[in-house]
């Protein structure tokens, strides 16, 4: 994926003008700098003397308390540590710049104060860019196909990429070599098509008298360097109205691999061409709207809505009742490791925790799968449990009896929209919307009694309504009644605990692009998420025992 990269000036009185650097104490003790433009208003606060600032402003659910200098989630209450560190002043040039000044200087702008001659690659690509466009005035520049501008003379042409030299990702090099940036680059994205272009060479910096320059050629320039000059200089002929030529994708419908178009984008702009590389893909969540008479519910599935609550434990029957439907007993036990409790079979049983009224010695191996354990260690395994009348071996993961989950109450919703999916042009598409309000844990929960929250809902998902698309509703709505679909844990991606998250059914939330691994195209999804039930005991045997 290619994406455009831009670099910004700061106001000397601003932040990263001084050098400020504001951190964050990450989870593995490390620090993490701001983005700059939430440092340049921690910075602010900070010197107006305000005893913390509120980030809502811009878009964070923080606050920053400059008296314990602590960062709060106003969400989670969670604190972090914070600290102000004093850094070089970004960005590393010489001289001083003209505030609210865009860069590269559009043709016939004011020119910038003079500044002293620097020898610095940088330096060297400013003053080579300014020379460029106070060279070519609007409507002057023109450039035939296959044919290079015209190059001033005793400018040394670029060194070509060596054979088999090993070219790294197009854009990394530029993105690289503007590091303080990263942060935010992926945020800010220019507002115009980004483009890469490149004369084959390039004018000499103003102030070189008989075209000696006094600074080192263009010739000892690295590759990152050129490709730098190569984006500074396009933009200046793109703005005099020099056609673009479009890199395309080589290989058919698959992405362009950066380092191809690095390469095609370097090779054109060598014979003169510019080049145009295209936006990358956006993020499509959700269908277009549909109205409610557009709305349809599904052939062959019984109304459009599902509820749950929760359902107590099986009562009347003894762990050790449970267990003997699908135990045998083993004799003589063989000479291995109980993988429950690590001690060797023929040994009594390692649990320390509460004692069942089994004896520690006995062993017992399930009927289905063959693997053997301390009874002991199996009736302590169910207690800990969901203690559902279930049973799950601990070592394949075979379910014994219908195995249910600890999914807190909630809605399910499904019907038909007249959408199709990417990959799914044939058909329309299925929508779910899971609804789960937050609420207190139950007994079965990790922590009951203790308040549990849940973001994001309604979550919609989607599904094709094709034949396996509808098998796949049928099951879902399977594990949705036997409360397999949702739990509530630590989640993963926010780190926050006593919250609803996914239980290892995955789901496409993404409705027109697959950016986040969480959409279509994806060939494999269905019988992925097939197989995913299957692991949790939903098969199409369950649907006969769900009607039965």
């Amino acid at each position: 994926t290619i994406r455009p990269v831009r670099r910004s000036y700061y106001d000397p009185s601003s932040a990263p003008g001084k050098g400020v650097v504001w951190e964050w104490e990450n989870d593995s003790g490390s620090w993490t700098p701001y983005d700059m433009d939430v440092g340049i208003t921690i910075q602010r606060a900070y010197e107006k003397q305000h005893p913390w600032v509120d980030l809502s402003a811009i878009g964070f659910c923080y606050i920053i308390d400059f008296a314990t200098m602590g960062q709060i989630n106003r969400q989670t209450q969670r604190k972090r540590r914070v600290r102000r560190r004093l850094d070089m002043v970004y960005p590393l040039v010489s001289g001083t710049l003209p505030k609210s000044q865009s860069w590269p200087a559009s043709p016939g702008a004011a020119a910038a104060p003079p500044v002293p001659a620097c020898a610095c690659p940088q330096c060297l690509l400013v003053m080579s860019v300014k020379a460029t466009a106070s060279a070519t005035g609007p409507g002057t520049a023109t450039l035939q196909p296959r044919k290079a501008p015209p190059a001033p003379p005793a400018v040394p042409k670029a060194p070509a990429p060596a054979p088999g030299a090993k070219m790294p990702d197009g854009m990394a090099t530029v993105r690289g070599s503007l590091k303080p940036l990263a942060a935010q680059g992926g945020r800010r994205q220019a507002a115009s098509t980004p483009t890469l272009s490149s004369a084959s060479s390039a004018a000499s910096p103003p102030g070189t008298g008989s075209g000696k320059a006094s600074h080192p050629g263009l010739g000892t320039l690295n590759r990152s360097h050129l490709q730098r000059l190569a984006i500074a200089q396009s933009r200046v002929l793109i703005a005099s109205g020099v056609p673009t030529v479009p890199v395309k994708n080589l290989t058919g419908s698959s992405p362009v691999n950066p380092a191809l178009a690095g390469i095609t984008g370097i090779l054109m702009s060598a014979a003169g061409l510019p080049v145009c590389l295209t936006r990358p893909p956006k993020l499509v969540l959700h269908p277009p709207p549909v109205s409610k008479s557009e709305i349809q519910s599904i052939p062959g599935i019984s109304h459009t809505c599902r509820k749950t609550t929760k359902k107590q434990a099986k009562k009347g029957k003894t762990p050790e009742e449970v267990l003997k439907k699908y135990l045998q007993k083993v004799r003589h036990p063989p000479d291995e490791d109980c993988t429950i409790c690590m001690e060797r079979l023929s040994a009594p049983s390692g649990y320390k925790g509460p004692q069942p009224a089994v004896k520690p010695d006995l062993v017992g191996k399930l009927v289905k799968c063959g693997h053997v354990f301390h009874l002991h260690c199996l009736v302590a395994m169910y207690n800990n449990g969901n203690k559902d009348g279930s049973l799950q071996c601990p070592t394949c993961k075979t379910i014994y009896g219908v195995k249910t989950g600890t999914q807190p109450p909630g809605k399910m919703e499904y019907h038909i929209i007249p959408h199709a999916l990417p990959g799914h042009s044939d058909c329309k598409t299925i929508r779910i919307i899971y609804n789960i309000p937050p609420g207190v844990q139950g007994p079965e929960h990790p922590n009951p009694g203790k308040s549990f929250t849940a973001r994001g809902f309604p979550r919609h998902c989607y599904l094709p309504d094709s034949e396996k698309g509808r098998k796949v509703l049928k099951l879902l709505l399977v594990a949705w009644d036997r409360r397999l679909i949702f739990a509530i844990g630590t989640s993963s991606t926010t780190g926050e605990s006593d919250t609803v998250i996914w239980n290892e059914i995955h789901h496409k939330t993404e409705f027109g692009s697959n950016l986040t691994g969480h959409g279509y195209p994806d060939i494999n999804y269905l019988d992925n998420v097939l197989a995913e039930l299957a692991a949790q005991g939903i098969t199409e045997e369950s649907l006969a025992q769900e009607k039965d």
